[in-house]
């Protein structure tokens, strides 16, 4: 039998021999010492035994065997060779008492290379083994900045707590959001028990997606697991047999085949006109006169949260607007209690459309959008990736810009003070843009930041007028009932604050433009036009975002407001118009006409030259905060570094 063994081997290798040449491939193992210098491998960190990933088993450390195994580890020497009677041996072996000794191997960006046991390897693959037992030794790759080099330091980092190796995503990031998903602080350690669970789900996992056609995408396993995560939760999909794997796989199709886009976002900066003719599409899609019922859900109530206010008084200006056509809901408070039993009772309610107001309502929204895809499903939040729901956020940074140079012209000695709420995207280009539109009129400006998400707001505006500084760039709404709190742009004196400029956002203007959009059926073809997430992300040129100057501001400071205004409105201005110098002595922007793209406004995690401060360790927030940063924030230092 071992003997037949060998010819099915064989012929395996010839044909993935035949294979590689036709696709100009080299046909046999790589070899480490071909790839790396040995003096590299040399300086190796033994890890000890591991059960390591037969896949990822990929070539030899040295030469000396190379040629006598194809591509994919299969034998090529003839039949009456030494080589095939001892592998026949190794196979033997295998069949009566199984495969004892570990190979000897060595690891170089989680791919290994076996330096002895090259044959029990070969028959372990050929009886597919999804895990071979080998003592390891890594080997680190230098630090470049390489997209690919980064991504495996950070399965390195990700492996010390968890031990799981086996896992590999395409994009940076995904390791800490799997860690957490898996209800795991930073670093934490797994158990063995979580560590053999995982690796159970995960293999399953695998077979249904690769099943249902994953090999033709892009994406890793690892990316497709993570996005039925995100929706379905670990323990959930963990308790599904393989017949429902394979049911939840194929409802989130979409969602999987969106991990190989590249960018996976589109970001829509202005809403398209795209009019259907007819009469009734104005009136309804599908031309009923049945009236659309639209949800609000808050997480927290209008009553105490500003921002559910500014949403609410959004809902209440639709609700004035589409008389006869809309009928909307507010839903307040729902972070309260269970967040998706809110959600289904305002479906169950007749709500089809819903507006989540919250990044900490997105997970929620997206798992109902999958378990009610009649439902259209839109959440506030920016820079995320998901396909069955779109996403909204207001682009703040223009007005930001305009604020800054007031509060530049402003400024006797130069010194200013911004209080940023939570270090999510979006709020990063926020006080970078004030930062710069302060320098545009003084270069002698510089901006001193802090966290009202650390220290809350008072003790955020104690630090700075602690300092000396008066003029303060605060929180943008008002919150309910509040007295004495300093918003916008504000000079701060004895008497209190003495309110300057602030921006405006116009929910009631964004709903509205959405749901004509929804009410025209223009919404529905642009969805069926992208196979990306798509993500608004309007400003002023949309009448989203608009700017208050108050009176007290000299004639010509509100005059240059307004000539930059109209500036950005008319596009000749542009915030972040390169080169822009960051703190450190770097540069950003120089290398496209026009400066930042959109994408790296939105995903900003530095600051500019003139700005004094930092990003919050993620253990300094709030607990609020945390679990918004959680969904929508930048990459945090943690614990004390960085």
């Amino acid at each position: 039998m071992p003997a037949q063994y060998y010819k099915d081997a064989q012929r395996m290798a010839l044909k993935e021999r035949r294979s590689c040449v036709s696709r100009g491939q080299y046909p046999y193992l790589p070899a480490l010492d071909d790839i790396i210098p040995p003096e590299r491998s040399a300086k190796g960190i033994s890890l000890g035994l591991w059960q390591i990933p037969a896949e990822f088993i990929v070539g030899t450390k040295n030469a000396t065997r190379t040629s006598a195994f194809a591509r994919n580890f299969m034998p090529l020497l003839g039949e009456g060779s030494e080589f095939a009677a001892k592998w026949m041996q190794v196979c033997r072996w295998h069949l009566e008492e199984g495969i004892g000794d570990p190979l000897q191997v060595y690891e170089y960006m989680n791919r290994y290379y076996v330096e002895e046991g090259n044959k029990r390897c070969s028959v372990l693959k050929y009886f597919g083994a999804a895990t071979v037992a080998a003592r390891v030794i890594r080997v680190l790759p230098e630090r470049t900045g390489d997209r690919e080099v980064e991504l495996y330091y950070e399965l390195v980092d990700f492996w010390k707590c968890s031990g799981v190796n086996f896992i590999e995503f395409s994009r940076p990031g995904r390791y800490a959001q799997l860690q957490s998903l898996m209800g795991k602080e930073p670093g934490e350690s797994w158990s063995e028990e979580e560590r053999r669970n995982f690796s159970t789900v995960y293999y399953r996992f695998r077979r249904v997606y690769q099943a249902n056609g994953g090999g033709r995408l892009a994406s890793t396993v690892g990316d497709a697991m993570l996005a039925c995560m995100q929706i379905y939760g670990y323990q959930a999909l963990r308790a599904k047999d393989e017949q429902e794997l394979k049911r939840a796989v194929a409802s989130v199709w979409e969602e999987i085949a969106l991990q190989q886009e590249e960018p996976p976002i589109a970001l829509k900066l202005t809403p398209e006109d795209r009019r259907k003719s007819g009469l009734l599409s104005l009136v309804l899609p599908g031309g009923g006169h049945r009236e659309l019922k639209v949800a609000f859900l808050y997480d927290k109530s209008p009553d105490t949260s500003a921002w559910s206010l500014a949403h609410e008084e959004g809902r209440l200006h639709v609700q004035e607007a589409f008389q006869g056509q809309i009928v909307t809901t507010p839903y307040p408070d729902v972070m309260a209690g269970d967040p998706m039993a809110a959600v289904e009772r305002a479906i169950a309610d007749g709500n089809t459309v819903l507006f989540t107001t919250s990044p900490r309502l997105l997970p929620v929204s997206l798992r109902a959008a999958v378990e009610h895809p009649d439902i259209t499903i839109l959440n506030c939040s920016l820079n995320k990736s998901h396909r069955y729901i779109r996403t909204y956020y207001a682009r703040m940074y223009e007005a930001k810009f305009i604020i800054g140079a007031i509060a530049g012209a402003l400024a006797g000695d130069g010194r200013l003070g911004y209080v940023c709420d939570y270090p999510i995207f979006g709020q990063i280009a926020g006080v970078n843009a004030f930062a710069l539109g302060a320098r545009l009129v003084n270069p002698r400006a510089e901006v001193y930041l802090e966290w009202s998400s650390v220290d809350g707001l008072p003790g955020a505006v104690g630090k700075l007028t602690g300092r000396g500084i008066d003029l303060i760039s605060s929180q943008d709404l008002m919150r309910p009932n509040a007295e004495g709190d300093s918003f916008g742009l504000a000079r701060l004196t004895a008497e209190g604050p003495v309110g300057l400029a602030m921006p405006v956002c116009r929910w009631g203007v964004y709903y509205e433009t959405i749901l004509r959009r929804i009410l025209q059926g223009s919404f529905r073809s642009e969805y069926e036009e992208s196979s990306k997430a798509l993500n608004y992300y309007w400003g002023m040129t949309a009448g989203v975002v608009g700017l208050y100057c108050s009176s007290r501001l000299p004639r010509d400071t509100r005059k240059l407001a307004e000539l930059l205004r109209q500036a950005i409105c008319g596009g000749i201005c542009a915030p972040f118009a390169g080169p822009i110098r960051t703190q450190g002595g770097g540069e950003v922007g120089g290398e496209r006409e026009g400066g930042l793209s959109p994408e790296q406004i939105v995903t900003m995690d530095w600051f500019a030259e003139n700005v004094v401060g930092s990003l919050p360790r993620y253990d300094q927030l709030s607990e609020e905060a945390r679990a918004t940063v959680d969904m929508v924030g930048v990459k945090l230092p943690r614990d004390g570094a960085g």
